[in-house]
């Protein structure tokens, strides 16, 4: 398989690490949606990452799919989001926010560096969008025990809050106090601190 992204963007590093604890194997692309675009292109009309290449030719265009698809090629009982509800469904909506304060932060990013003009009320909406789901996941992660978010291993909601923190903290260093959200930046701290985060990895490259 080929995973074509930048480690940079959130979604396209959360599917390496995920790879790489289920052990499976995949070439990495590391193509930008700027300057490989034409390339990109070819293989994904939305010029989007990441973008995974099966081993059959097919492709896989949203991160979202690409867990599902993950998930289902991981031993029985491996798979990084719970099987059985409630912790199921708890899981998923960790992930969510997490993916929807990374989805926030790159239109806020765009917003601020990539117009001439940028909107004050659209800023102010996304950062309002980014520190609401902040909280949400503060709260959260305050009252889970131990070194994961849902039980004794890492799982996808884990792996999806240390890549948009990671990539939020970069990009936009701004946004986010020093002091702010101490349960997430502690369980970011630990998870960044592990061999598959640190080997997949990659500090932020501004669009050119």
């Amino acid at each position: 398989m080929i995973l074509i992204g930048q480690y940079d963007s959130s979604f396209t590093r959360r599917i390496a690490i995920a790879m790489k604890l289920y052990g499976i194997a995949f070439e990495h692309r590391p193509w930008s949606v700027f300057s490989d675009a034409d390339r990109l292109r070819k293989v994904n009309p939305l010029v989007r990452v990441p973008t995974l290449v099966l081993d059959d030719g097919e492709v896989l265009i949203d991160s979202h799919s690409i867990i599902d698809f993950l998930d289902r090629l991981a031993p029985a009982g491996k798979a990084m989001f719970p099987a059985a509800e409630p912790e199921r469904h708890r899981a998923m909506k960790v992930a969510a926010l997490a993916t929807g304060v990374a989805d926030k932060a790159v239109a806020l990013f765009y917003e601020i560096h990539m117009h001439q003009q940028p909107s004050t009320s659209l800023m102010a909406r996304l950062t309002m969008q980014i520190h609401g789901a902040l909280a949400a996941l503060e709260s959260s992660r305050a009252e889970a025990d131990g070194d994961y978010w849902f039980g004794d291993a890492i799982g996808h909601a884990d792996i999806a809050v240390a890549c948009a923190f990671r990539h939020l903290t970069e990009a936009l260093p701004d946004v986010v106090g020093a002091g702010e959200y101490p349960a997430i930046r502690a369980h970011c701290a630990r998870l960044e601190a592990m061999d598959v985060f640190k080997e997949n990895s990659q500090a932020f490259i501004p669009p050119k």
